[in-house]
């Protein structure tokens, strides 16, 4: 009997498949459905960003070292997913458009209306930029089709851009996973050391915006008295 394209008869319990959590959910959808099934969760990945791609990527790669799936149908359908979680987000940003997103700015404590018109300017000049890097980049992968949504970057160029830089991150963890066999759980440990690392620069450009701000408040209130 012919073995179909995408879905092989090995189990990847045969190899130790993962039994609970992400993991196992993930494995269970590639099990079953093979590449589609890859391409299913990392679309469900981009719309909801706690559920890592360094877990679904590598274990995907580690199916494709078991022959449940072939190494190209990998990297396909979990770029086809990428693209389009991406591509359902960057439409919410278009339906929530620029109107509602300077009504609620305005309406934030510590921030100006000149904040965002400077930020729509940076992604007018670095938009093409910050979408094709951003897919590289953990937290930062699912949320930068938002702003290119508000601010109807062309379809075309979007797509293409999200194409090229989901295929270089799916590639990498996709191929570790595959090299790395049953060790494949390796990746999200150095992975999520870059997340966290991710995190803490944001959260210090958070906390020096907010402490700017409140100086700038205090003076002003200090030469009004």
């Amino acid at each position: 009997m012919p073995i179909a394209p995408f879905v092989h008869s090995i189990p990847l319990a045969l190899a130790g498949e993962p039994a609970g959590g992400v993991a196992g959910w993930a494995a269970g959808l590639v099990d079953t459905m093979g590449g589609p099934g890859a391409g299913l969760a990392i679309a469900l990945e981009n719309l909801f960003p706690p559920l890592p791609s360094e877990v679904i990527l590598p274990l995907t790669g580690f199916a494709a070292g078991q022959g449940v799936l072939s190494l190209a149908s990998a990297l396909f359908w979990t770029t086809l997913g990428s693209v389009a979680g991406a591509v359902a987000l960057y439409w919410i940003g278009a339906l929530f458009g620029r109107e509602r997103m300077h009504a609620i700015w305005t309406r934030l404590p510590l921030v100006k209306a000149s904040d965002l018109v400077r930020t729509e300017e940076w992604f007018a000049r670095h938009g093409t930029k910050a979408v094709l890097l951003g897919r590289m980049v953990p937290i930062f992968r699912s949320l930068i089709s938002v702003p290119a949504g508000v601010e109807r970057m062309p379809l075309p160029l979007f797509v293409a851009l999200t194409t090229l830089g989901s295929l270089v991150w799916n590639g990498i963890l996709v191929m570790a996973g595959y090299w790395l066999g049953d060790r494949w759980d390796l990746v999200e440990g150095y992975v999520g050391v870059l997340s966290k690392a991710v995190l803490v620069l944001v959260l210090v450009a958070v906390a020096a915006y907010v402490a700017v701000r409140l100086r700038g408040r205090g003076a002003r209130h200090r030469r009004a008295s």
